[in-house]
């Protein structure tokens, strides 16, 4: 014992003790911090103006007063203003309070300049085909947008067909997706205005009518109530799933490079003439196991930091911190083991690649299961994937982090499962691990691997 925590503790120092892995540590908490602070200048709209004009064949009459209404500056203004206020009314309170404090009074209502949209009319009857020419002559100071060219029974319907008709709709070369987005905004509601206004109806009164405000549910829990953060139960499972998939990644690849360089320079054979090949395996994995769990430990505080930023802590089941380091602990020596095999019985990193196939499409199946066992924790599927090892820690922790948790007899026999198969990873590992050590030569394959098993 005391050999394997020599070789652990030598692992551990020479893992965090170099640059790359503080580095790998502090670079996406760093690159977070600064996506948060060039985000909103990077992309922030506020310099963006729709500016330009646009060609309106109304043959109906009825339609063109209603959208020069809707393209009116403070129309638009108020339509954004409403658009905010029910954005804002669906995130925490701290985010209201932040936005209450700025400078405009609200947030969102100068994201864009107002737009500067100007009406140019033709003739019902006018030929379409010339005047598309008009949308590739771009003058600088006013833009050729688009041409919308109503149909005669887009307010009214004719004949026998009881249906309404609606509006066709050219634009130029270079129109972003948001002025054709707000252009047609202007349209569907100066056409919808224009059928109120002929059936004698009032818009506001239908629009009062129909428009039921959407308000914040409630959340419920043990020991108090909170009002429900949107996306929250769908965004946990995923960050606890990055979080075990990303330690265990990082830590297995670790072992599986410093197992590689280790016995291609022939510093295996120097550790070996000290300690045994299964305290050298034991050490390593324990090593970097508690190299993991630094990044671990950091992540998880950044994530409660978070959570208590937005008062949302009271929506958290911090059990999940334990579960979630326990199935670190069980997913990491399975794979991790199962890396080590890898790397001691190849040569060479380009070696490596071959054997590492059926791992990497291991690593694949917890993005590919997040969704569907997010959205249905509680079905077959989810169910039968939380006994498969080694993606169970995956699919029972998936499942944990869901708004419908397993119950706790599931949990634990997947927990046993996993201390099962961690049993027989390490298993086949120390067979491996005996004869790859010290060969040389033509790399193995699959069969040569399963070989060396049986004999050893």
């Amino acid at each position: 014992m005391r050999n394997i925590l020599l070789v652990a503790k030598r692992e551990f120092v020479a893992t965090v003790g170099t640059r790359a892995f503080v580095f790998g540590l502090l670079f996406l908490p760093a690159l977070i911090a600064l996506f948060a602070w060039l985000g909103p200048r990077l992309f922030n709209p506020k310099d963006y103006q729709l500016k330009g004009e646009i060609i309106v064949i109304d043959p109906t009459g009825q339609v063109l007063p209603g959208l020069r209404d809707a393209y009116d500056p403070e129309k638009i203004r108020q339509r954004r203003e409403q658009a905010a206020k029910e954005a804002l009314a669906k995130v925490p309170q701290q985010v209201r309070d932040l936005a209450d404090k700025m400078p405009a009074g609200d947030i969102g209502l100068n994201l864009t300049p107002l737009p500067d949209l100007r009406i140019l009319t033709r003739p019902a009857g006018t030929d379409i085909e010339k005047e598309k020419a008009w949308l590739n002559i771009q003058p600088k100071d006013m833009p050729h947008l688009a041409i919308a060219v109503i149909h005669p029974n887009a307010v009214q319907p004719t004949g026998e067909s009881p249906e309404y008709g609606t509006y066709d709709f050219y634009v130029s070369p270079n129109l972003s997706d948001m002025a054709r987005s707000e252009i047609q905004d202007g349209l569907k509601n100066a056409i919808v205005n224009a059928r109120l206004n002929r059936s004698a109806l009032d818009g506001s009164e239908i629009y009062s009518i129909l428009g039921v405000p959407s308000v914040r549910s409630v959340t419920v829990t043990q020991t108090d109530q909170r009002q429900t953060v949107q996306g929250f139960n769908t965004l946990l499972p995923l960050a606890f799933g990055f979080l075990l998939l990303m330690g265990v990644m990082g830590g297995g690849g670790q072992l599986l490079t410093t197992m590689v360089e280790e016995k291609s320079s022939r510093v295996v054979e120097v550790l070996l003439s000290a300690v045994s090949p299964m305290e050298l395996m034991a050490g390593k994995l324990m090593g970097q196991m508690g190299a993991s769990m630094i990044g671990m430990g950091l992540y998880i505080l950044m994530g409660v930091f978070l959570l208590s930023s937005f008062a949302m802590v009271g929506l958290f089941d911090f059990s999940l911190i334990f579960y979630l380091l326990l199935f670190f602990v069980i997913t990491y020596l399975v794979m991790g083991s199962l890396m080590m095999a890898v790397g001691s019985a190849v040569n060479d990193m380009k070696e490596a690649q071959g054997l590492m196939m059926p791992l990497s499409l291991t690593f694949m199946v917890p993005w590919i299961l997040w969704f569907p066992i997010s959205r249905s924790p509680d079905s077959v599927l989810s169910v039968v994937v939380s006994f498969i090892p080694p993606v169970n820690t995956f699919a029972i922790l998936l499942r944990m982090a869901s708004s419908s948790p397993p119950p706790l007899w599931q949990v634990w026999l997947s927990i046993l499962i996993g201390f099962g198969s961690v049993i027989g990873a390490v298993w086949f590992t120390a067979k491996i691990f005996r004869i790859g050590l010290l060969m040389f030569g033509k790399p193995p394959n699959f069969r040569t691997l399963l070989r060396w098993v049986r004999s050893a």
